[in-house]
């Protein structure tokens, strides 16, 4: 099983990365760092959940289909329904909190278990790097978003 916890610290609001996490709108991609435009799909919306495919392009193309979960203020649940690697419900969990003097701080604790050999592949590799990886993808975001750009995303499809 790949279990992992990272944090980053940004200089945008709460709010506003929550708002990010949640844009499900053909901009995605330019948020997220590694997120595959080719793999995104909207299953299905509603007011605090998502029902989402979407992934990377590594090893050919790693993919989930998951339920996002922001009705929780300040906490934003990715719960798997489906991939081609991974068991069913597994979650990944991001906290989202401010900061004293601004911006934000996002903790995130992610869970993996791997049902075929690429499953098990890519979750001994997380084990190795995927803190620094993701953790430096998070603090891209971050830097994305504070680096202005569009105004703040909006929650659900354009």
């Amino acid at each position: 099983m790949a279990k992992l916890h990272y944090e980053a610290d940004g200089d945008v609001s709460p709010e506003r990365f929550i708002a990010a996490l949640t844009d499900f709108s053909a901009r995605r991609p330019d948020w997220w760092p590694n997120l595959s435009a080719t793999l995104f799909k909207v299953h299905e919306l509603g007011p605090s959940w998502a029902d989402v495919t979407e992934g990377s392009d590594d090893l050919g193309g790693i993919w989930a289909r998951e339920r996002y979960d922001w009705s929780e203020p300040g906490h934003v649940r990715l719960t798997l329904i489906e991939s081609p690697n991974f068991r069913a419900g597994t979650v990944i969990d991001y906290r989202v909190s401010g900061r004293a003097g601004g911006g934000c701080h996002v903790v995130v604790d992610f869970q993996r278990i791997a049902t075929t050999l690429t499953g098990r592949f890519v979750g001994a590799a997380l084990e190795v790097v995927g803190e620094r990886r993701f953790a430096g993808e998070l603090r891209e975001t971050l830097r994305r978003l504070a680096a202005g750009g569009p105004e703040a995303p909006r929650t659900g499809p354009a």
